[in-house]
């Protein structure tokens, strides 16, 4: 099987959301905030940190908010874009945002 690994995230469309997500301030801002308020709430559970309780909860968040803020796109196009959607490791990007908020917190 081919490497399907771009700039050292999973695969194209993972780095392409995330490098949208990071692009502008604004942006960045949205997503790190969401982030926050997420890890804030996560509490650990059984083989669970708090960490990894807060970076699924945050994964779950981003794939619904970028499916409900896909644009409705007719035949050929639409499918196209559901599929680079599906291919997104959330997880990945998720990691990314919580693991910046562990270390920044660490860091005060």
């Amino acid at each position: 099987m081919a490497d399907q690994t771009y700039n050292g995230w999973t695969n194209y469309e993972t780095w392409l959301v995330n490098l949208w997500m990071d692009n502008e301030h604004g942006s960045q801002e949205f997503f790190r905030e969401q982030a926050k308020e997420i890890y804030d709430d996560a509490q650990a559970k059984p083989h669970l940190t708090r960490e990894e309780v807060a970076r699924h909860r945050f994964a779950d968040w981003l794939k619904e908010h970028h499916e409900e803020n896909m644009p409705g796109l007719p035949g050929v196009y639409g499918d196209l874009l559901g599929g680079a959607l599906s291919s997104v490791n959330w997880d990945e990007i998720a990691r990314h945002y919580i693991d910046a908020i562990v270390e920044e917190e660490s860091n005060a």
